[in-house]
């Protein structure tokens, strides 16, 4: 069988920790190029794949013969280099957030659909069992009628994780343009839309940057939602929370609760208005505290979403809904006014 052939740019952590053990995991595919405008990081990660090296991703693109592109750039390359790698008839698998403004998004849908080609944004947390397992429950009825939420995701910060630590482009608005709301508020506000299965109507925010030295983004939020079905809730996002990482998301329905990733020990815990209650051991969610996130799944689904010739779970259009959270909350930040999604 012909093997798919992938080009990576930026070789930076998301790249190195993530996307190439990935696709160097599924037997589908071919590593053939590697990207990143720092010589060495690019020959390196060639040297360690097999790969051809190149410094300029219009050429990694171009010249490498490959199908797919993994985009691990900073923010505000998400944009321009997917949709340069659409039009040259690529499929995009994006890391998040997918776009610094809506109508990028956009324009990066727009311009997979021209071309015919699969455009996924990189949302992990979807293949979490936990989250999965909830959203299954939740569709069942088992929780009834579900009232409210708080889900946060807050660690300390990426200078412990970034290959640049702290003088990582993370800190740099030019070009991460958000911080802990782009970098960790909106795998939240990807999630809670999966596991509820639901659309937020408002948003209402307050942002904060005190967390952290030489950086002009965010590095603290905290949001408040409410859905279409009238779920109420709180979402956080912080790179201030020194201590360890917090991931969880609790979840109150009329017949009970749901607890994830919130336990040591179990990954859900669902706790009912009967008394009975069910702990789940379904693997904990992968982190940088626990050493990186190599098999998230994100990859697999990806190729095979090509290879089947289906709609990847979190395409373009998804990608776009949980940005328009995070950008509704930047506005209500800026606004000091609840905002209309």
């Amino acid at each position: 069988m012909t093997k798919l052939k992938v080009a990576v740019i930026g070789c930076g952590s998301i790249a190195i920790h993530r996307h190439l053990p990935e696709y160097q995991a599924n037997q589908q595919v071919e590593i053939v190029a590697v990207c990143d405008t720092k010589e060495e990081r690019a020959q390196s990660a060639a040297a360690d794949y097999q790969a051809t090296a190149y410094t300029d991703y219009k050429q990694a693109i171009t010249e490498s013969g490959a199908d797919v592109v993994s985009v691990c750039l900073p923010n505000y390359l998400h944009a321009p280099v997917s949709i340069f790698a659409a039009e040259n008839g690529k499929h995009v698998l994006c890391e998040k957030p997918m776009a610094t403004s809506e109508e990028e998004a956009k324009q990066m849908i727009e311009a997979s659909k021209a071309a015919g080609k699969k455009l996924m944004i990189a949302h992990n947390q979807r293949f979490v069992p936990s989250h999965q397992k909830a959203r299954e429950l939740i569709a069942n009825g088992e929780l009834g009628k579900v009232y409210s939420f708080r889900t946060a995701f807050g660690h300390g910060g990426p200078e412990g994780w970034s290959i640049d630590g702290k003088d990582s482009w993370f800190f740099r608005k030019e070009e991460a343009f958000i911080g802990a709301l782009g970098d960790l508020g909106v795998h939240k506000s990807d999630v809670i839309r999966y596991v509820l299965n639901t659309e937020f109507t408002e948003v209402a925010a307050m942002v904060e940057a005190s967390a952290k030295e030489n950086s002009d983004v965010d590095d603290q939020a905290v949001t408040i939602l409410r859905s279409e079905n009238g779920i109420i809730g709180t979402l956080t996002a912080s790179w201030a929370y020194k201590a360890g990482e917090d991931n969880a998301t609790v979840i109150h329905g009329e017949k009970g609760m749901l607890r994830l990733e919130d336990d040591p020990d179990y990954s859900l815990i669902a706790s009912f208005t009967d008394g009975t209650k069910v702990n789940y051991q379904l693997g904990q969610i992968q982190t940088n505290d626990s050493g990186g996130q190599t098999s998230s799944g994100v990859v697999d689904h990806f190729i095979d979403s090509i290879l089947q010739d289906k709609q990847p779970l979190i395409d373009g259009e998804e990608g776009l809904r949980s940005l328009k959270i995070i950008l509704g909350a930047l506005q209500s930040n800026q606004s000091k006014q609840m905002v209309r999604l």
